[in-house]
């Protein structure tokens, strides 16, 4: 068994006009479990965000939507992390990839931010890279110029479906992830249908 998870951040950009964009598909998914858990979120101003804390069994989680815009990520993710005494290996982080095709999710620890800036926040803020990433596939324009252009843009009708029905399919492993048992996560996600 890993370390449980004690806080899970949900990257993406603050503001009405960015809520349907690719970019933010961290937020859409953390609304999603704080739905699943009851759980309400509130203003922390101290943390740079929204804030919700969250029950799980006997586990306990603290839920983050950072509120300082995507570059600025790991502002909020240190803060609260700083607070609570949170190590690395505790945080799992919710955020979009380009790397991944639409209907793709997967589950890792560690690795570099892989040109996501909201990443590379939170590994300059933290001086670590060793934590959790939930990577939701919104696949890539071809083109690397266009990316700015393209996570800040809704998905198509088409891909926003499959976007949804993977954010499903990881929703079903939460309580494995809930309680540290993130092998039996990763093995259950990656064995359905996302090969």
């Amino acid at each position: 068994m890993e370390s449980p998870i004690r806080i899970v951040v949900g990257l993406g950009n603050p503001g009405e006009k960015y809520t349907a964009t690719r970019h933010n598909v961290g937020f859409h998914w953390l609304d999603q479990l704080a739905d699943t858990l009851h759980a309400s979120f509130r203003v922390e101003a101290k943390f740079h965000g929204l804030c919700a804390r969250a029950t799980q069994d006997d586990s306990e989680c603290w839920l983050l939507k950072p509120q300082t815009y995507m570059n600025a990520s790991g502002l909020a993710v240190a803060a609260i992390c700083r607070f609570y005494k949170i190590a690395p290996e505790q945080i799992l982080i919710v955020h979009d990839e380009l790397d991944l095709e639409p209907g793709i999710v997967k589950l890792k620890s560690g690795g570099g931010a892989g040109g996501h800036n909201g990443l590379k926040s939170i590994i300059a803020q933290l001086s670590s890279q060793s934590f959790w990433r939930l990577r939701i596939g919104v696949g890539h324009p071809g083109n690397k110029h266009a990316v700015v252009d393209y996570v800040l843009h809704p998905p198509r009708k088409e891909e926003a479906s499959r976007i949804e029905q993977a954010i499903d399919r990881s929703m079903q492993v939460w309580p494995l992830i809930a309680r540290g048992d993130l092998a039996a996560a990763m093995h259950q996600l990656h064995t359905r249908g996302d090969k």
